[in-house]
C-alpha cells in the first residue's frame, strides 16, 4: 500500500534545531522522528512511501536512502531548484501542492493512501482507521483526537455533524469559541480523486485551502476520532515536553536506549563518570562517550547527548543537551535546551552563545580550548556570580 510523508517544511517553529537538522531528522534519543513513522507504516502494510523534501533535502535522502534497511521503498519529490554553484534552494509547494506535483509527474496514488506529517510520534491503528474511511465511502478522512477543552486554543479544531462529516474548521479558537474538542493530528486518509481538487503548479496547503474547499463543495469528507498516543514536536516546547515524557515513561512506544546502570539512570557506551563523586537523580539519559567530571550535578528528567562534557561544578536540571556540547565549570542549566551554539528555554526563546560572547560557558567539545583564556573566563564567571555558580 502507498503513503506519503510530508517533509518539505523549514521547521521555523523548531529553530534553532532546524537550522542544521530538517524536522524529519530531529532525534528522539538519537533516532529520527521520521524513522518511527516508517516503522508504523510498515507495521500496517504501507511499504511504498513517497516523501516530499525541500529544506535540507539532501540530509533526509542521505539518511533514509531508498528505504531498504527500514523494510520499505522510498522515493523523493524535491521541491525547489538548483543554482549555478550547485547549491539546492528549497521552494516548498505546500502540503497539498507537493501531493499534486507527485501525481502530475506520474500518477502514483492509484488507491487509498495515507498522508502523515513528518514531525510527530504516533501510535495509531492505521489499519482500523483506513477500514473506517472505506466503510464511510469517504474521499478524505482526518484522524482526530479529543483533548481537554482548556487546551483547544493550541490546536486546529475539527467540527463535525452527528454522522462524523466535517462541517467546519477552527484554527486555535479560544476556549469559549471552540465548537469541538476534536483536533487535527496531521494524519490523513485520501482517495486519489481528492487530488483533482488541488490546483496544479502552485503552492497550496491541505489545512487552510484544500480542506475548506472540500467542505464547500460538499465532498464526502469525514473525521474519525480515535484514542491513541500522539506527540507533536512541531515547536521547541513540544520537543522539550516529548523528551521529558519519554524519560518519565509517559510515552509507551518509545524506549529509553542504553543500559540502566542505576535506577532511572541510562547510559550509552563508554560513558566516563565516577559515580561516587557526582550527584545524579533520575530519570536521566547520558549518551555514549560523554564525560561527567567529578562534582557535576544532574537532575532529571534530563537528557545529555553523546560526546558531551559536563565540567566540575556544572548543574544540569530538567534540561536537554545535544551532541558535542561542553558545559563549563559552574554553569547551571535549568529548564533549558542546548543545541550547538544556542541555549533555548522551554518557551522557545534562544540565546546565541557565540554572538553574546558567552561561548566560553557553553561550547563544542571538539573545539580545543585555550587554557589561559579558559582560566580567565572561569575566574570572571565566579566573580560575576559571587561564587554561586548560577549563570546560564
Amino acid at each position: 500500500m502507498k503513503a506519503m510523508i510530508l517533509a518539505a517544511g523549514k521547521g521555523t517553529r523548531v529553530r534553532p534545531i532546524t537550522y542544521e537538522i530538517p524536522k524529519p531528522l530531529i532525534p528522539i534519543f538519537q533516532k529520527p522522528v521520521m524513522e518511527f513513522l516508517l516503522e508504523l507504516l510498515r507495521e500496517h502494510g504501507f511499504d511504498q512511501i513517497m516523501v516530499n523534501v525541500s529544506h535540507l533535502a539532501d540530509r533526509i535522502e542521505d539518511y533514509f536512502r531508498d528505504g531498504q534497511r527500514f523494510g520499505v521503498q522510498i522515493a523523493y519529490s524535491f521541491e525547489g531548484r538548483i543554482v549555478d554553484d550547485g547549491k539546492l534552494v528549497g521552494e516548498a509547494l505546500g502540503s497539498a501542492g507537493g501531493l499534486r506535483r507527485i501525481q502530475d509527474f506520474n500518477p502514483f496514488f492509484d488507491e487509498t493512501f495515507v498522508v502523515l506529517c513528518g514531525d510527530a510520534l504516533i501510535d495509531l491503528d492505521l489499519t482500523a482507521a483506513v477500514k473506517w474511511h472505506k466503510e464511510k465511502g469517504a474521499i478524505a478522512t482526518i484522524v482526530t483526537k479529543s483533548v481537554p477543552k482548556e487546551v483547544v486554543s493550541s490546536y486546529g479544531v475539527v467540527v463535525t455533524d452527528l454522522s462524523d462529516r466535517i462541517v467546519a474548521f477552527q484554527e486555535k479558537p479560544s476556549v469559549e469559541e471552540a465548537l469541538s474538542t476534536q483536533i487535527n493530528t496531521g494524519i490523513y486518509i485520501f482517495e486519489p480523486e481528492v487530488i483533482d481538487f488541488i490546483p496544479p503548479g502552485i503552492e497550496y496547503d491541505l489545512g487552510s485551502q484544500l480542506f475548506p474547499k472540500l467542505v464547500e463543495k460538499g465532498a464526502p469528507f469525514y473525521a474519525v476520532n480515535m484514542d491513541f498516543e500522539w506527540v507533536d514536536i512541531g515547536k521547541v516546547p513540544d520537543y522539550w515536553h516529548a523528551i521529558r515524557a519519554i524519560l518519565l515513561r509517559e510515552i509507551k512506544n518509545v524506549e529509553i536506549p542504553g543500559i540502566e546502570v542505576k535506577p532511572g539512570i541510562y547510559t550509552g557506551l563508554n560513558v566516563a563518570v565516577n559515580w561516587d563523586k557526582v550527584e545524579i537523580t533520575g530519570p536521566v539519559y547520558i549518551g555514549g562517550m560523554t564525560k561527567i567530571d567529578d562534582g557535576a550535578k544532574i537532575i532529571g528528567p534530563s537528557m545529555i547527548g553523546p560526546n558531551c562534557r559536563i565540567c566540575s561544578g556544572a548543574t544540569v536540571d530538567n534540561s536537554i543537551i545535544f551532541d558535542y556540547s561542553r558545559l563549563g565549570s559552574g554553569v547551571r542549566l535549568e529548564n533549558k535546551l542546548v543545541f550547538g551554539r544556542y541555549c533555548v528555554d522551554k518557551t522557545g526563546a534562544s540565546i546565541d552563545m557565540k554572538a553574546a560572547a558567552l561561548d566560553w560557558l557553553i561550547n563544542d567539545t571538539r573545539k580545543t580550548p585555550n587554557f589561559e583564556e579558559t582560566q580567565e573566563h572561569q575566574a570572571i564567571f565566579s566573580l560575576l556570580n559571587n561564587g554561586t555558580g548560577s549563570g546560564e
